[in-house]
């Protein structure tokens, strides 16, 4: 694969095909947005304004989009990517998705002779832009091997977990139980603070025992403890994530009520912490006044 499509723009889309580019591959990306468009052709990146033209080109496409609804529209809506299908272009799904939507659409793009894995990331727009990412990948092994060097380009770190939708599990999974950690690590620093035992000296002492996690660790001095709240994740996808999980579980028919009680606790964060906000702002859930 030589010309990699990148489709969606955002502080994501953008990074990748950075990466991509730095890579060695020739990159043409687009989006809905004439501004974010304009910002990728100014980094150097050669952009086209239509999926007919992306796919006029590319050998691979790399989907950076929101929602699962969106990246639907995009793959099989009416000026799809299907309705421009090239045999042996192979699609790869950063975004973190429903995994059932994804197996439909990666059957209905092996109708027209493409395939489709699932590589939904984290490390935030400056993993995406070093290249620095952490992969969990669903698909068949030759799609993930054949994927590899445009995989190896965007991220330092790629799990195959299983088939096609694997990766969406294991992302949704990942999200929720950094959903859940950072929601309990907010409420223990409080109780330690006004027992007495300032958060950075309490977290010295979790980090060296068994309650460490990669939000003890890595998200508090990060971007609580330094007041930076700037990891390019929102609090509007962390819910949207967190729901994702809700939605999964209920298809299983299972009941998980911790499961359940982060859910609620993110989705009532929304009265008083906005949508546009750092999602590590959850750690000041129950201390702000509503919206």
């Amino acid at each position: 694969m030589k010309t990699i499509g990148v489709v969606g723009l955002g502080n994501m889309g953008r990074g990748m095909a950075i990466s991509l580019q730095r890579g060695g591959f020739a990159v043409v990306g687009t989006d809905a947005s004439a501004d974010t468009r304009a910002r990728l052709a100014a980094d150097g990146v050669p952009v086209v304004d239509t999926l007919q033209e992306l796919m006029s080109r590319a050998d691979a496409v790399v989907l950076s989009l929101p929602t699962a609804a969106i990246v639907a529209q995009v793959v099989a809506g009416p000026d799809g990517l299907m309705g421009h299908a090239r045999a042996g272009v192979l699609v790869i799904e950063t975004s973190t998705s429903h995994p059932e939507t994804t197996r439909q659409l990666a059957a209905q793009l092996a109708t027209v002779g493409m395939s489709l894995i699932d590589a939904p990331v984290s490390g935030g727009p400056k993993g995406a832009i070093t290249g620095t990412m952490t992969m969990v990948i669903g698909g068949t092994e030759a799609d993930v091997a054949r994927a590899e060097p445009v995989l190896a380009a965007m991220s330092a770190k790629r799990v195959h977990v299983g088939a096609v939708g694997a990766g969406h599990v294991a992302k949704i999974a990942n999200n929720l139980l950094c959903a859940a950690h950072l929601a309990i690590a907010g409420e223990v620093t409080r109780m330690a603070e006004r027992a007495g035992v300032p958060t950075e000296r309490l977290l010295q002492g979790i980090n060296a025992g068994s309650g460490r996690s990669f939000v003890t660790e890595f998200n508090f001095p990060t971007w609580v403890t330094s007041g930076a709240f700037n990891s390019g994740f929102t609090m509007k996808l962390m819910r949207k994530d967190v729901g994702l999980s809700q939605d999964l579980i209920a298809a299983l028919d299972l009941d998980l009520p911790l499961s359940a009680k982060v859910a609620e606790l993110w989705a009532g964060s929304a009265r008083t912490i906005a949508d546009d906000e750092d999602f590590n702002r959850i750690v000041e859930l129950g201390t702000r006044p509503a919206l």
